[in-house]
């Protein structure tokens, strides 16, 4: 089914300064200037031309400096006409928030700031329940703290889910959750304690959701970008790709190889503007 560019909106970042410049996580252990930046920008056109295909995408302009603006889902969580700006726990990524809060601003965003001590990293670690919840799923141990909670729920009305994650290999929750139109879910168990788990499995019903593959995962398959019933990702094995289809889910896979050496694939690259889903 087509859908009107309107109903979606999208921010990014061209790759012009990115590369692999500190390790802030495990994936950029042994990755200092190590991405390719031809085949980044090639990768980073590629996506950028299947996002636009189906949603409008607006893009902010590149700083020296700031290799990791590239993945703009950082910036903030939005909900329609507010957004509330991440507060960065680590120095090098510290930087991007006044980028990102001008371009919001300049955009007619309402913008909200955190007070001192409150982490969190935006759309990275809160994801909305793309079903008939008014759910938004949040996830804290590595970049976001608990501490966020109250603030985002004077923001936006509506019940948040806390969900702590327990690998480093996955530091934000959109890198091993995701939810997906219809109320379905793609997630990576490994990534969560026991309470957590029990947590998703009590709000999800068990033919809505798929449990993927520690293979998937670090494919960053859960690093998915949903709209409507197009799925665009780094990479999914055939039963991933199989029990997408059956439930009407369109699978579109481009290499992110060079992103994937930060950290970050096709939804880290990207910012969804239009939520308004409650």
């Amino acid at each position: 089914m087509s859908i009107s560019k309107k109903q979606s909106r999208f921010l990014m970042c061209p790759p012009h300064h990115f590369d692999v410049e500190y390790v802030i996580n495990p994936w950029m252990q042994g990755q200092i200037n190590a991405a390719d930046q031809q085949l980044a920008g090639q990768q980073w056109t590629r996506f950028h031309s299947l996002l636009s295909e189906c949603a409008d995408v607006s893009l902010m302009t590149a700083v020296s400096g700031l290799p990791d603006l590239v993945f703009t889902a950082n910036a903030a969580l939005v909900h329609n006409q507010t957004a509330v700006l991440s507060s960065f726990r680590c120095p090098e990524r510290q930087p991007e928030a006044q980028h990102y809060a001008d371009w919001l601003e300049a955009d007619g965003f309402t913008v909200k700031t955190l007070p001192a001590g409150t982490l969190f990293e935006g759309a990275g670690d809160a994801l909305f329940d793309r079903g008939d919840k008014a759910l938004l799923w949040l996830g804290y141990g590595f970049r976001s703290n608990a501490a966020v909670v109250p603030h985002l729920e004077d923001s936006i009305a509506v019940e948040i889910q806390q969900l702590r994650l327990c690998d480093p290999r996955f530091y934000h929750l959109d890198t091993c959750f995701c939810p997906l139109e219809e109320g379905f879910l793609l997630y990576y168990p490994a990534a969560f304690d026991a309470e957590s788990n029990a947590a998703i499995e009590a709000h999800v019903s068990p033919n809505r959701i798929f449990a993927v593959t520690e293979d998937d995962a670090i494919h960053f398959a859960c690093n998915a970008v949903n709209i409507a019933k197009k799925v665009i990702l780094n990479h999914a094995s055939s039963e991933l790709e199989q029990w997408l289809l059956a439930r009407g889910f369109e699978v579109i896979q481009t290499g992110m190889s060079e992103f994937m050496k930060a950290g970050g694939s096709t939804k880290c690259l990207s910012l969804r503007l239009d939520e308004c889903r409650i």
